[in-house]
């Protein structure tokens, strides 16, 4: 009988513990589907909001909510609004006809919009020389795109409304000595200030052209401020030189008040004295700014992802968004796509 009690009591604590066992494993079951079941609802309230910079076309705000634009632009009818689709949004009407889609709009400035990591750490062997890239810079009517025109053989003075450069324009020449060159056409008229400033920026080189038979003009001391602040090296032509009453000592002691001295005069900066229109020393030129280019030793990857800069964009009714890209690392190639 004491036997019996006892395996009794024995099978009893055993029993009790599988039990206590299984209780735990049901509890831990159920916690993971809960957390499971809570981060599902919070992506899925992550999902719902949108972070944008103000100022969003209704195209894109189909796309941020995979609708197709019409229902965006019936939306905006339904409330008295009448939008097209490339028409930007301000911020209460996104808010609203995101509300409608039960979308939360979170505004962002651009540089607190989520990084996506593109750089990659390059090792030395996978570097490569690459082309410079130039800009000329200067005051309008002082020969920067005559000079531009000279270089690259082609005329693009003509195409000009009233003959100031209202785009960038990006081109590749090949020098007499079999070297290339990229070249940045920048417009040069104070209307154009943002888009001469974002030029600079993409540049190795800056050449400032001043008229032998004018002088340093605003404009011109705004480009060699641009150019400074991105710390691109300066190489100055004097164009013109073949003009009746140009005297490049003039600018070069205009220059001197700026503290730059060219290296006639003993400074560090280098100068040439051209003429765009007959290409008077424009070869001397580009073999200066080459010398500019080699003391940088301007090196890229070719062998990875292509990075860059979108210089301009325009939006084309057959083939949508065209835009001119600087590639500045990498490869680009046909059919990748291009985050911007």
């Amino acid at each position: 009988q004491i036997k019996a009690t006892l395996a009794r009591l024995s099978g009893a604590g055993k029993s009790g513990k599988f039990a206590q066992r299984a209780k735990l494993r049901r509890q831990k079951r159920d916690d993971v589907a809960l957390s499971a079941e809570e981060a599902a609802l919070e992506e899925e309230a992550q999902s719902k909001v949108l972070k944008v910079t103000e100022f969003v076309t209704a195209n894109e705000l189909a796309n941020m909510i995979d609708v197709p634009v019409t229902k965006i632009i019936g939306t905006c009818m339904s409330l008295g609004m009448f939008v097209s689709i490339n028409q930007r949004l301000d911020a209460e009407t996104l808010t609203i006809v995101a509300d409608e889609f039960g979308y939360e709009i979170q505004f962002v400035k651009p540089d607190e919009e989520e990084d996506i990591n593109i750089e990659e750490e390059d090792s030395e062997e996978n570097l490569s020389p690459r082309v410079p890239v130039v800009t000329i810079m200067g005051h309008v009517d002082h020969g920067k795109t005559s000079l531009l025109d000279y270089i690259r053989k082609a005329n693009v003075v003509a195409g000009e409304a009233g003959g100031i450069t209202q785009h960038i324009g990006a081109y590749k020449v090949t020098t007499s000595a079999g070297k290339e060159i990229t070249f940045l056409d920048t417009p040069g008229h104070e209307a154009f200030t943002a888009m001469r400033a974002r030029g600079a920026k993409v540049a190795d080189i800056a050449i400032i052209v001043v008229a032998a038979d004018d002088a340093v003009m605003p404009q011109t001391k705004e480009a060699i401020n641009h150019a400074q602040a991105a710390g691109v090296p300066l190489v100055f032509a004097f164009t013109k030189i073949d003009k009746p009453g140009a005297n490049s000592d003039r600018i070069r002691e205009q220059l001197s008040v700026m503290n730059i001295l060219v290296e006639d005069w003993g400074g560090k900066y280098q100068s040439q004295e051209i003429s765009g229109k007959s290409g008077l020393n424009v070869d001397l030129l580009l073999d200066k700014v080459l010398l500019e280019a080699e003391l940088l030793e301007l090196k890229a990857n070719p062998n990875k992802r292509a990075t860059g800069t979108v210089i301009e964009a325009t939006l084309d009714k057959g083939r949508g968004i065209v835009t001119t890209v600087l590639v500045q690392g990498g490869t680009l190639k046909v059919g990748d796509p291009i985050l911007a």
